[in-house]
């Protein structure tokens, strides 16, 4: 009798661990479609525009009242569209003209989100902006799309002068271990975003921001990654914070710290004059 029932909870175990695997992408991604025009009406009134101005729509785009100081390119989280994160494009403040890349399958732009489709994607958009606008190129990522940019950064570390990572993970393998200890996802994951390998060699200054009270990304994967990371880097650990609401938690001055190290570096080797479109 006890070795039945086992044997019948090993199987609902298996089926449930193979229903997983089969529909992980819609454990993963959550992205939110919408036309370009209604995307754009939106987008304008953050001051937002359609970045290529021409050609294939990859994300918004704001440009500083002054020249351009770096130019940063973000990638946004599981959720919505690059819409969603018209906060970012503040740093225009401190002039950095911010990109808010789209990946395919979210916003109005076609085809289907998985791992190697965003990274892939997300390194011919840095080296678009590259092209476009030169040194210094920022990289930054929240939450899923800090391993976005991790893995990206990985096949174009020449393009980059400096990381910015929010609430990120070590790997996607053990914040699954953590909301799900039974689910073998060690070899069941397709989709690893393994940003403590894609930044083992790093040699840019990174900027790691976790949340403390975080309970989809705990702030332990996010400080593991920064402890595993050569200098230089910085770590800030907002306080009271959440996954979802540590904008809520930081101020202007929190914003203006993040700003200088960004740019800090990059001007310090003298890369100024290339932000503003002149090619290297």
């Amino acid at each position: 009798m006890i070795g039945r029932i086992v044997l019948q909870l090993m199987i609902i175990g298996l089926l449930l661990a193979g229903g997983i695997a089969m529909f992980q992408d819609r454990l993963l991604y959550f992205p939110e479609q919408v036309g370009l025009p209604a995307l754009l009406a939106e987008a304008q009134r953050d001051g937002l525009h359609t970045w290529p101005a021409e050609g294939e729509f990859r994300g918004l785009v704001r440009e500083p009242e002054g020249p351009a100081r770096a130019t940063l390119v973000l990638f946004h989280g599981n959720a919505g569209h690059a819409g969603h994160r018209a906060f970012y494009a503040g740093l225009a403040r401190f002039g950095v003209r911010v990109i808010l890349a789209e990946y395919p399958g979210y916003g109005p732009r076609p085809g289907t989100p998985g791992e190697e489709a965003l990274v892939a994607d997300a390194a011919e958009t840095i080296a678009l902006a590259r092209r476009n606008f030169g040194v210094p190129l920022l990289l930054a990522g929240e939450s899923l799309g800090a391993g976005v940019a991790a893995a990206a950064y990985a096949r174009v570390p020449q393009a980059v002068s400096a990381l910015w990572l929010i609430t990120p993970w070590d790997s996607l393998v053990n914040v699954a271990r953590h909301h799900y200890p039974w689910f073998p996802g060690n070899w069941m994951l397709r989709d690893r975003y393994d940003s403590l390998t894609h930044l083992a060699d790093a040699q840019i200054p990174v900027a790691v921001m976790v949340a403390e009270r975080d309970t989809i990304v705990p702030a332990r994967f996010g400080r593991h990654l920064y402890e595993q990371l050569r200098s230089p880097k910085r770590l800030w650990q907002v306080p009271g914070a959440g996954h979802n609401d540590w904008l809520d938690h930081v101020d202007e001055r929190w914003w203006a710290e993040v700003a200088d190290y960004l740019l800090h570096s990059p001007l310090a080797r003298g890369d100024t004059a290339s932000a503003n479109g002149k090619r290297p």
